[in-house]
């Protein structure tokens, strides 16, 4: 099977599949290593600690996915399998209609309780409005991570390099907290994510202000770059700021995260909040520029 079209068939799969529960997914194998090696990494030098377990669980898990899909006649099945495991896009929205779809019918504690399993926010103080733009939030955000980067790094390393995104990717997710036990432990996996993401976040941003234009919709790209760039994240700023912009809502403003309130710098449009409508166009832009990242994918692996 050529790159291009396991690409393409990876992709497929994800948006008709999402991430079926009962399956087993690479993600809790990974998960559950980090898990194992916490209590050992913690004990004295974190810091250098957590590099060596950063190191090592991404390549194993390269090495691992390039090994599987080495082997002769299910070869092909395990690098299907494993490219469409990695990209999120389906789950992603499949889990946005969901939370919409109970706001719509009017049920708010039941979204505010399937909005907690998706943000790291405290989502008790919510109202419905503070949902959605919640949910709006973790939409644009985790399309570059959960969708353009793994992409990228499928594109650029094949299943292989897709595999050492994700390693990296989780355990910053698991270990990336400013907290006492984390602060040094999670440092290089943050460090290694903010790397292994920065590409993809700004091709993210573009592809959303792309499609925005097809829908008539101008994005204002220096005020885009200037709110992107006063997020404490390197790259998370740059597909929410798009998004906003895009949508013509505000994200950003004061959340609570374990008991501690904090304020991030507004983007978009100032003081204009969510509704649902502007969470169906959220969707839409989204797998179109979902759609259009995956195109430009396919395209490059055929030319090479």
């Amino acid at each position: 099977m050529s790159d291009a079209l396991l690409l393409l068939l990876c992709v497929a799969l994800d948006l008709a599949l999402g991430d079926p529960p009962t399956w087993p997914h690479p993600v809790r194998l990974i998960g559950a290593a980090a898990s194992r090696l916490e209590p050992w990494a913690v004990r004295s030098w974190p810091l250098w600690r957590g590099a060596l377990c950063t190191v090592a669980l991404a390549s194993s898990s390269a090495l691992a996915a390039i090994g599987a899909t080495s082997l002769p006649w299910v070869g092909c099945v395990v690098s299907v399998y494993l490219g469409f495991a990695g990209l999120a896009l389906g789950c992603l929205l499949r889990e946005s209609r969901a939370v919409r779809n109970l706001l719509a019918s009017g049920d708010v504690d039941s979204a505010r309780c399937r909005l907690a399993l998706l943000v790291s926010r405290d989502t008790a103080p919510l109202d419905a409005a503070g949902i959605s733009r919640g949910l709006a939030e973790t939409v644009a955000e985790n399309f570059n991570d959960g969708f353009v980067a793994p992409l990228f790094w499928f594109a650029v390393g094949g299943v292989g390099g897709l595999w050492a995104y994700k390693a990296v990717s989780t355990l910053d997710s698991m270990w990336g907290y400013r907290t006492p036990r984390y602060r040094q432990l999670g440092t290089w996996a943050a460090r290694g994510d903010d790397l292994a993401a920065w590409i993809p976040a700004r091709l993210a941003a573009a592809a959303l202000v792309l499609v925005a234009a097809l829908w008539g919709r101008r994005v204002p790209w220096r005020t885009l770059v200037a709110q992107a760039r006063a997020m404490e994240s390197p790259n998370a700023g740059w597909p929410m700021a798009a998004a906003a912009h895009a949508v013509g809502a505000t994200m950003g403003g004061g959340d609570w995260y374990a008991g501690v309130f904090r304020h991030k710098p507004q983007l978009g449009p100032q003081s204009t909040p969510w509704t649902l409508a502007h969470l169906v166009l959220l969707e839409r832009m989204v797998l179109g520029a979902g759609l259009l990242v995956a195109g430009v994918a396919v395209l490059v692996r055929a030319a090479t």
